[in-house]
């Protein structure tokens, strides 16, 4: 009695959160509780990353419904991910990044049919190491506010051919050397912004970097041949703290014609930089990333964290495996995401769409 007391008392506190942060209308009313389809008992076997004790919490608020349930765990890496799956240690796969090419491809050439990803919470907003939204920065002097997508691909990209839906090529991702941005009277900055060259600055070949490329080059690869690439600060990628991310940022505040992308929890120490709003096209609306619009979903960069599974065509998902992820889609399981404060709930409309993966 008092295990579900507790459980009712956490949700309505969930709801109202999610009222306060939902935006467009959506109602925090629609989000579905959790309710058993079935008894379920056994092992379900999850491999890959622990997204910072989330997976922990959400096994053991769905062994509060299922007590006969169990988990085996192994959390070396987001990057294992998918190996789990495909080597057959795992039912569960939890990334804090889209699977790659090569992820893609491995999968379908062991099982003949695609991976499925289904997203468990949105990325945070500034916390480091968390899955943060990727938000673009210039010198406070710019008078640049704002950016279309595709603006920001002429900036940061190239001409190319085609791009990667998965592991599939396509030429929708095509466009020319005229769409290129090369300098600041291009975005309409005049005076002594015209004619000077946009210096790029950005993240190398991570996680972080692949999301950029399929966000912002609709899957695409190539890059102004002017990008600066560095890696993250404090991790074991950096061998030379010149190619930290913060000496990155700092390199910004100095070039007064430079533009960049990393996080927020990275740039609060750089008040010399200013964040861009963005929007889907010129019919707007141009979002600033904030808490509020990265919750919401509304800002474009926004990103997820994703549980990966089988889900062979025509055939059910796992029984224990779906048991579970609607566990972790529903209400209780999203108002954990809420309590835990590092990364954040899915909105109801997107929590749907994840919904579906399932059937």
């Amino acid at each position: 009695m008092k295990r579900t007391m507790l459980r009712r008392c956490r949700s309505a506190v969930f709801t109202l959160t999610l009222i306060g942060a939902a935006a467009g209308g959506q109602s925090a009313t629609s989000l579905p509780h959790y309710k058993p389809e079935g008894k379920i008992s056994g092992a379900v076997r999850i491999f890959g990353g622990e997204l910072g004790g989330m997976v922990k919490i959400w096994e053991d608020g769905f062994r509060a419904y299922h007590p006969e349930a169990r988990f085996e765990d192994a959390f070396p890496t987001s990057d294992g991910a998918t190996a789990g799956l495909i080597t057959g240690v795992a039912d569960i796969g939890v990334s804090g990044r889209e699977p790659t090419l090569t992820e893609f491809l491995s999968f379908n050439e062991t099982f003949k049919y695609d991976l499925q990803t289904v997203a468990v919470a949105t990325g945070a907003y500034d916390i480091k190491g968390k899955t943060w939204a990727v938000v673009v920065f210039v010198n406070k002097d710019n008078p640049l506010t704002k950016l279309t997508m595709k603006q920001l691909d002429g900036i940061f990209g190239a001409e190319r051919t085609g791009g990667y839906d998965g592991y599939k090529w396509t030429s929708r991702a095509a466009r020319s050397a005229s769409d290129n941005i090369r300098t600041w009277q291009q975005l309409g900055l005049t005076g002594e912004w015209a004619g000077k060259p946009i210096q790029t600055y950005g993240y190398a070949n991570t996680g972080m970097a692949k999301f950029f490329e399929l966000k912002v080059f609709n899957g695409g690869e190539k890059w102004n041949p002017n990008y600066r690439e560095y890696v993250e600060s404090d991790t074991k990628m950096v061998t030379d703290e010149s190619g930290g991310s913060y000496h990155m940022l700092a390199e910004l505040v100095k070039d007064k014609y430079g533009i960049g992308w990393s996080g927020i929890p990275h740039a609060s120490r750089f008040p010399e930089l200013k964040p861009i709003a963005l929007a889907p096209d010129e019919r707007g609306p141009f979002v600033l990333p904030t808490r509020e619009t990265v919750h919401n979903r509304t800002y474009p960069l926004t990103r997820s964290v994703f549980m990966y599974i089988k889900h062979p065509p025509g055939q059910r998902v796992d029984p224990k495996v779906k048991e579970f992820l609607r566990y972790v889609l529903s209400q209780e399981g999203q108002g954990e995401v809420d309590r835990k404060r590092l990364y954040l709930p899915l909105t109801p409309d997107y929590l749907r769409e994840q919904m579906k993966k399932l059937d």
